[in-house]
């Protein structure tokens, strides 16, 4: 059973807000509702403290977080995806990421959403006397890691942001705060991940599933240490998955994209969605659909009501340049895009074809003038649906695999030697290509390799644009690169410092300390 967060969270509570009662006997303004909760009525005992940890995690699945508006600060900012149509969707991929902006305002507030809470629960769960002892190192475990996974967006989204670490309401100006330096922001991700290594367990029962556990805390501290390029450091993380028994590849590639297959071995994290009757644009409480509303935006034209995009052509051919042991093409491609061809890959006893919904061809979709790339990954083809409709996916989102592990390790092995491949970087992204029955690399592998290999493995997966930024490679992948954002008008707005979003507008008509990022 998924985490049913949008059913267990209490937000009122967390808020903990008071209640006044409205009367024109002054005497009354200054007397509290008895059934006001605050933070010495709350707090008592496990349930309250599972109650506070559930409305943490509760933001993930709101649509403005991953439900949906994500997707254009990840994957429609990287040179994949070219999205169409000029409009605050493709703002950000055409580096017009301005403090105005929804999608800039909209990700920003859920994600403080969910640190606010995971502060209310790290002050005050550890001091809860009516709960069981694992109970509360758990709950306490993952506050810490749903603030370093806070944190980290944050830095990658927008770099220069505020260090909040204590209940907002123990500060005596919270309008007042400045801007913390990246550095010192890396350092508390480093530090919450570690305290949730020690706190969190290394597994849930089936009643809840999708709650972060010690090897989601390890993977992602790794994957710290390889953004700030402690190599050693971050090898040292990602062996601790890998000669664990929990986790490996699933046999099928396409079983890590099916509701079907969802929280199995190779999945590290996931954002857990629910396909329900309850519907509604955003809302963090109980009663508001928790589904998964990012599909309109990968799926191809004349299948989605949104604009959507297509793929640039250089990802086709990517996969293209290379064949399987078996001469035919990486299936992976048949499971990430939707293009016009008639050839077919046997995989998994399955015969791969280039098919959308209801099984049908390219050429039955599209008339012989059509010759654009378009994303297939996530849609839930297996549900079947026939059309990417609004909320209506319970398909999970998987914000961590186990081959990405593989292929981070190898890229902090390979890093950490100067650039040259050892035999267990190679071994390990020879893992993954061998599960698709991609011909071996040898010694020879280099770090284009595996650049290379994470396109094909985790293209659609919200990782690319911030693998090219932690390369340097913005510019020159998108930037320099013509037609890369051609479909919603170029990136002509591009200027030093706009490989990062600016901070909201409220932001800064809160808070005259704030600062607008380089290049805004």
């Amino acid at each position: 059973m998924k985490l049913n967060i949008y059913k267990k969270s209490i937000y009122m509570t967390l808020m903990l807000t008071f209640v006044a009662i409205v009367s024109c006997d002054e005497d009354l303004l200054d007397q509290a509702s008895p059934n006001a909760v605050t933070p010495e009525t709350f707090w008592q005992n496990e349930e309250d403290a599972t109650k506070g940890i559930i409305g943490a995690y509760s933001p993930f699945t709101d649509i403005w977080y991953y439900s949906r508006i994500e997707i254009f600060l990840s994957d429609y900012r990287d040179d994949i995806v070219n999205g169409f149509a000029t409009s605050d969707r493709t703002d950000p991929g055409r580096f017009e990421g301005n403090s105005g902006g929804n999608m800039v305002q909209w990700v920003w507030r859920a994600i403080w959403k969910s640190i606010s809470r995971t502060n209310e629960v790290i002050a005050n769960v550890p001091n809860i006397e009516d709960i069981n002892a694992t109970a509360r190192d758990n709950i306490t475990g993952e506050a810490y890691f749903l603030r370093a996974l806070n944190y980290f967006n944050l830095l990658n989204n927008w770099l220069n942001v505020p260090l909040i670490t204590q209940p907002i309401a123990e500060i005596e100006n919270p309008n007042a705060l400045f801007q913390a330096p990246p550095a010192e922001v890396w350092a508390q991700v480093i530090a919450d991940l570690k305290q949730a290594q020690t706190l969190l367990p290394d597994t849930w029962d089936d009643n809840n599933q999708g709650r972060a556990t010690a090897g989601a805390a390890n993977a992602l501290l790794g994957k710290v240490y390889l953004y700030t390029e402690e190599y050693n450091l971050a090898k040292t993380e990602f062996q601790k998955l890998m000669n664990s028994p929990l986790y490996g590849l699933v046999d099928n590639y396409a079983d890590n994209f099916s509701s079907f297959t969802e929280n199995n071995q190779e999945s590290v994290f996931e954002i857990q969605f629910t396909l329900d009757d309850n519907r509604g644009w955003g809302g963090d409480r109980p009663g508001i659909g928790r589904t998964n509303s990012f599909t309109p935006d990968i799926a191809p034209q004349g299948f989605t009501g949104q604009d959507g995009m297509r793929i640039n052509q250089w990802v086709l051919d990517l996969f293209l340049d290379e064949r399987t042991i078996n001469d035919e093409i990486d299936p992976r491609a048949f499971n990430t895009l939707f293009w016009r061809t008639d050839e077919t890959t046997t995989y998994q006893g399955e015969e791969l074809a280039a098919t959308i919904y209801e099984g049908k061809t390219y050429q039955e979709v599209y008339d012989a003038t059509e010759n654009r790339v378009f994303g297939k990954k996530y849609l839930g083809l297996d549900e079947g649906v026939t059309t990417a409709n609004f909320q209506n996916s319970p398909n999970n989102l998987r914000l961590m695999r186990y081959a990405d592990v593989l292929l981070m390790f190898a890229e902090a092995d390979l890093m950490a030697n100067g650039g040259s491949a050892t035999q267990a970087a190679v071994d390990a992204v020879n893992e993954v290509r061998a599960r698709v029955d991609m011909p071996p690399f040898d010694l020879n592998m280099n770090m284009q390799d595996i650049r290379d290999e994470r396109v094909k493995e985790l293209a659609l997966e919200r990782v690319r644009y911030f693998d090219l930024l932690r390369w340097g490679m913005v510019k020159e992948k998108i930037v320099d690169t013509p037609g890369i954002k051609s479909e919603s008008g170029g990136v002509g707005a591009y200027r030093p410092g706009r490989e990062y979003l600016d901070l909201p507008i409220n932001e800064f008509n809160a808070n005259p300390n704030l600062e607008h990022n380089p290049g805004y």
